[in-house]
């Protein structure tokens, strides 16, 4: 007898899955090129330090305002459309199928509710920061408006990783 297939591998996923994958897998590689811009920035920092040269100014700065939000912002999304995020589904593993596949689509549901507020609310957020041009107190003048617009990116690429697999998971009518 065939194992049924694996509705988070569906080789009849839509234009729309297709889609928000590669948007996500865009926004990891957006974090992924801030991770190696962090390990560069960081690296020269130390050499600069070790070498006697004087210290880069804004090193901290821009490590804490914009690599770190940028690492942890963006790839949720797509941490979400590979379900890698912590479950803790201990008594949901236990009930029947067809109440699992309610609680996940609950949860999907929860999770859009949730996602869309947060992107509301930090897009709001970012466009107000930008209107004020956001600056931190520093030795210089260091600009954080630009870092802000991260979290409504993030929440915008959570937003649609959970609307697809609430689509998903409606469509093999299974929990994923």
């Amino acid at each position: 007898m065939n194992a049924p297939a694996d509705p988070r591998n569906d080789p009849n996923e839509t234009l729309l899955d297709r889609a928000i994958l590669g948007l996500n897998r865009g926004f990891v590689l957006l974090a992924a090129i801030a991770l190696l811009l962090m390990m560069l920035h960081v690296t020269a920092e130390v050499v600069a330090r070790a070498t006697g040269w004087v210290t880069l100014i804004g090193t901290l700065e821009i490590v804490s305002y914009y690599y770190m939000i940028l690492l942890v912002m963006l790839p949720m999304g797509f941490v979400e459309l590979k379900h890698e995020h912590i479950r803790v589904d201990l008594f949901v593993q236990m009930m029947p199928a067809r109440m699992q596949f309610v609680l996940y689509l609950l949860s999907c549901v929860m999770c859009i509710v949730f996602f869309a507020m947060m992107f509301r609310q930090s897009l709001l957020d970012a466009w107000n920061s930008m209107q004020r041009k956001e600056t931190i107190m520093s030795n210089f003048i260091f600009y954080i408006w630009p870092s802000r617009w991260a979290l409504p990116i993030g929440f915008f690429g959570l937003l649609l990783a959970s609307a697809c697999n609430l689509l998903k998971s409606f469509r093999h009518r299974k929990a994923l």
